[in-house]
């Protein structure tokens, strides 16, 4: 901070015990110290309160960023649920259009509609064989 060589330094102190004298220089010396010790920590204080300050208002500034990410997720979570429950819906009623007219007709005739074999029942008849 300050550029003081040793020489600068000694005619200050040089200068400091011809006005102030040899009597009281320790006393001020001393008061000079604890003025100098209390300027430090002020400081100090100051910039950790700045830290503080910054780092609470990063804080804040992620806890908006993770909000805003969640509701964002939460918005299409409820999104693909709500396709999810159309495309349902709309199967059980392309399902349902087509027996309902059958199966209305007669209870009988639902009872003589052909069956339609799975593959899997094919093969395993074809093993058997």
């Amino acid at each position: 901070m300050f550029d003081f060589s040793f020489s600068e330094l000694m005619v200050v102190m040089v200068v400091a015990l011809i006005v102030i004298g040899p009597e009281r220089l320790p006393k001020v010396a001393r008061t000079l110290g604890h003025l100098w010790g209390r300027a430090q920590r002020y400081v100090n204080g100051v910039k950790s309160d700045i830290a503080r300050d910054m780092a609470i208002e990063e804080f804040r500034q992620l806890q908006q960023k993770v909000q805003a990410d969640a509701s964002a997720l939460e918005q299409s979570v409820k999104q693909a649920a709500q396709t999810a429950d159309q495309q349902m819906q709309q199967i059980n009623e392309a399902v349902s259009k087509p027996l309902s007219p059958v199966l209305s007709s007669s209870p009988d005739r639902a009872a003589q509609l052909p069956t339609v074999a799975t593959p899997l029942a094919h093969q395993s008849a074809s093993k058997s064989e």
